[in-house]
């Protein structure tokens, strides 16, 4: 059967200035994303892994190229028009959670629901990982595995077509990362496709493919026959 392709990458570049200095970030990346695979971009600090994540998202423009998000061109989309393609389509995770401090698990997500158009019901979203008895607590009120999995029910709510996630488990210990990675197990088996941005090899395992990035460009790519699931991960 063949594969849908979700997002086609086609010759990306980016460079990054600071005054009268330019780093090169982005080379001419290339690579395709298939609906409802997991797939880990890994790379050393520096190659581009969260640059291209960015980019994806709408977060960042590229210099040049081209994504196709769905065979809709998605560089040099307006700022509204981006503001509509993540809000429709994207679901973020980030490493440092970004939740709301003065707002409880539910309403960090119930924030969310309402810039949406038909988001999920927060407390079966808070449920589904596993948090239905901290639906009242804050955010200071939660380990830092809690947290990631609030952040992961904020990412769901939309009912999102894509998730990407930035370094997910880099502030957590090896249990609670498995925690987290159980959950993305079921995120991916419910159908919604995601990109996990890591240094961490580990956690290639689980992937269906796995994009490794050298200096800018994709020097590898690495298709995974036998994705294992989170708890059987060794750190």
């Amino acid at each position: 059967m063949e594969k849908e392709i979700l997002i086609s990458i086609k010759d990306l570049y980016k460079t990054y200035r600071s005054g009268d200095i330019y780093t090169p970030v982005l080379k001419g990346v290339n690579f395709d994303i298939f609906k409802g695979e997991f797939i880990c971009i890994l790379g050393e600090s520096g190659s581009g892994k969260s640059t291209i994540l960015n980019i994806i998202g709408g977060l960042v423009n590229a210099d040049s190229g081209s994504i196709k998000f769905k065979n809709k061109e998605i560089i040099n989309l307006s700022e509204k028009e981006l503001t509509k393609h993540r809000r429709n389509n994207i679901g973020y995770i980030f490493q440092n959670y970004n939740l709301l401090p003065s707002l409880t698990a539910k309403q960090n997500l119930d924030i969310i629901a309402e810039l949406t158009n038909s988001p999920a019901d927060s407390e079966e979203m808070l449920k589904s990982v596993g948090l239905e008895d901290k639906i009242k607590s804050y955010p200071s009120q939660l380990s830092g595995g809690q947290q990631q999995r609030v952040s992961i029910a904020r990412a769901l709510i939309k009912k999102p077509i894509l998730i990407l996630a930035d370094e997910p488990t880099a502030a957590l210990d090896c249990e609670t990362s498995k925690e987290v990675l159980e959950v993305f197990e079921n995120v991916v088996k419910n159908g919604t496709t995601l990109v996990v941005v890591t240094h961490n090899e580990n956690i290639t395992k689980m992937a269906n493919r796995i994009i490794k990035l050298r200096n800018g460009i994709v020097y590898k790519t690495i298709e995974n026959e036998n994705p294992i699931k989170a708890k059987e991960l060794e750190w």
